[in-house]
């Protein structure tokens, strides 16, 4: 079994991380601040003027532990891994279906099929939690909607339609966010979705998991042997991992959104942790970003029963559950892609 607290999040301006022996060391203003056994670790995440010795590159790759480098706003820039591992024959296997619209739609359908019904979820769960909240006559309608292009996604039969539907569920889906933040309105609110970059404290907080959630995804898939990179829903472009992506999708509702509505509204994070910078971009200060940390951490320590593979387990296990039954399905082990789906 995995562990789920083998990530180490560099969130100090300044570090560097150097090794001594099979010790990963990071140090800050000349001082060592911390030393962490490379057995206990899966990946090191960098955020920032953070920087790494060619030492702990090597040791890192020979104990297949990946190191991603981000902004300090959570933007992917880099990532380093040793060598390749995997079955080859499944790799070869995901390349051809992802060439072939037919075959990539037996896993773009069900991975939309649910995001949608993991959106409603979150939508119903905050209806039933706060039935008087302001905007749940909207949020309602939005749900009706919602089921409605769930039933229509059942006649589908090309990809192009599927990534509509996608869209369509996205623009809805965002379009009653903000009714569900119901604390500090005046330093959080949701009027659209703003990506690249992120224009307002909502939206910087959400991406920021958001990127928290994809490097989980992608060391999940390579730990199987899949390429991150080529996907079924997400089309491919360079540098951009697309099958991560599509798993993404059907996980963010369940662990991302409802983490950063609950940061808000408990009032874990609040405005005083968001600068906005002069391309405009709203950037986390380094407390906001560890207390984000922890609380991820955290909520991937939740137990859930598994929809499909009908047993207990960590929320932070679910990458890599999804990734081992997209490599069965690959492997033609079992008839269809199993997504997760909320209950």
């Amino acid at each position: 079994m995995r562990k789920l607290l083998n990530t180490l999040f560099v969130t100090t301006q300044g570090s560097y991380l150097s090794c001594e022996g099979e010790n990963i060391v990071v140090k800050a203003d000349g001082e060592v601040k911390l030393r962490v056994p490379i057995h206990t670790l899966e990946s090191v995440v960098c955020f920032g003027r953070v920087s790494c010795s060619p030492a702990t590159m090597k040791l890192c790759g020979d104990n297949g532990v990946q190191i991603a480098f981000l902004s300090e706003n959570g933007r992917f820039m880099a990532r380093v891994h040793g060598r390749t591992c995997g079955n080859v024959l499944l790799r070869r296997e995901q390349y051809r279906r992802a060439d072939s619209e037919e075959k990539a739609l037996e896993i773009a359908l069900p991975v939309v099929k649910a995001k949608v019904i993991n959106c409603r979820a979150v939508l119903k769960r905050a209806l039933r939690d706060y039935p008087l909240m302001p905007g749940a006559e909207t949020i309602e309608n939005a749900v009706g909607e919602i089921e409605r292009l769930a039933r229509a996604l059942l006649r589908v039969t090309d990809i192009d339609s599927v990534r509509g539907y996608e869209g369509i569920v996205a623009r809805l889906y965002f379009g009653v966010f903000d009714h569900l933040i119901l604390k500090q309105k005046t330093d959080f609110y949701l009027k659209t979705r703003t990506k690249r970059p992120p224009l307002d404290n909502m939206n910087s907080l959400l991406s920021f998991i958001y990127t928290l959630l994809t490097n989980d995804v992608i060391s999940a898939l390579e730990s199987v042997g899949l390429d991150p990179f080529v996907g079924f829903l997400h089309k491919e472009r360079p540098g951009r991992p697309s099958l991560a992506l599509d798993l993404v999708e059907e996980l963010r509702p369940i662990v991302a959104d409802r983490l950063a509505l609950s940061l808000v509204n408990r009032q874990q994070v609040s405005g005083k942790g968001f600068e906005k910078g002069e391309t405009g971009a709203v950037i986390m200060s380094d407390d906001s970003r560890k207390t984000v940390i922890i609380a991820y951490q955290k909520r991937k320590q939740d137990e859930i029963k598994h929809p499909f593979l009908g047993e207990k387990i960590k929320l932070g296990l679910v990458p890599l559950s999804q990734a081992m039954l997209m490599a069965r399905f690959l492997r033609g082990d079992i008839d269809g892609y199993p997504p997760f789906i909320w209950r």
